[in-house]
């Protein structure tokens, strides 16, 4: 039971962090959308949806009780407004790199709080239970979104790294096609494991082998 919580949370923190980034960095970029429809903040339930992030939560779970799922879902998006942005395709590039960026430095700092409470701590190791899993679903979450189709945040990064002609080209057919691409890139394929997270699983190894010492969910 307390696995199953420890998952739950982890999943919570992970959104929350991921969302309010973007939304801190839309502000500081000059559109204050986000701020003023209550984004800009580290309370779950504002982020939450009811059909993606129910879905994603209950995949999650799923995963986490040795359920053989891909978990998929979404939480609310961020809304802002490019007039407000200087430069709006490279400010929506930087506000949509801001979640996995949040997500790859949370997971850091939870790493570190891990190794100096195992080493000068050792009475708080049971902390583990909830660290590890958040470390864990951080840096999936962050991966996952850097995938370079929309609606993904990897999309709009993707589209503002392009020159301006390209970008608009690139833009319309994400837009158009990027939906059915990410569906098929999540189901499983004949070998069982899904296309993207065949891609995926060895940048995520990677992270994990760094971030958590032993690697005990690796």
């Amino acid at each position: 039971m307390i696995t199953l919580i420890s998952w739950i949370f982890a999943f919570v923190v992970a959104i929350t962090i991921h969302e309010t980034a973007h939304a801190f960095m839309a502000d500081k970029l000059g559109d204050p959308t986000a701020r003023l429809m209550g984004r800009l903040s580290l309370n779950p339930l504002v982020h939450y949806d009811r059909v993606g992030t129910t879905l994603l939560l209950v995949l999650v779970v799923a995963r986490a009780i040795g359920i053989p799922v891909i978990p998929f879902g979404w939480a609310k998006p961020v809304v802002f407004d490019p007039y407000n942005l200087k430069n709006p395709r490279r400010d929506s590039a930087l506000i949509s790199l801001a979640g996995p960026v949040s997500n790859i430095l949370f997971a850091f700092i939870l790493s570190i709080i891990l190794r100096l409470t195992s080493s000068l701590f050792p009475a708080f190791l049971t902390l583990s239970i909830f660290i590890y899993p958040a470390i864990m679903l951080n840096v999936v979450l962050a991966l996952f979104n850097l995938v370079p189709i929309h609606p993904l945040d990897g999309g709009k990064i993707f589209i503002g790294l392009l020159p301006a002609r390209e970008a608009k080209d690139a833009d319309i057919f994400l837009r158009r096609y990027g939906f059915i691409i990410l569906l098929f890139l999540i189901f499983p394929t004949f070998s069982g494991t899904s296309p993207i997270f065949f891609v995926l699983s060895p940048i995520i190894d990677f992270f994990l082998k760094i971030l958590i010492p032993g690697n005990p969910i690796v």
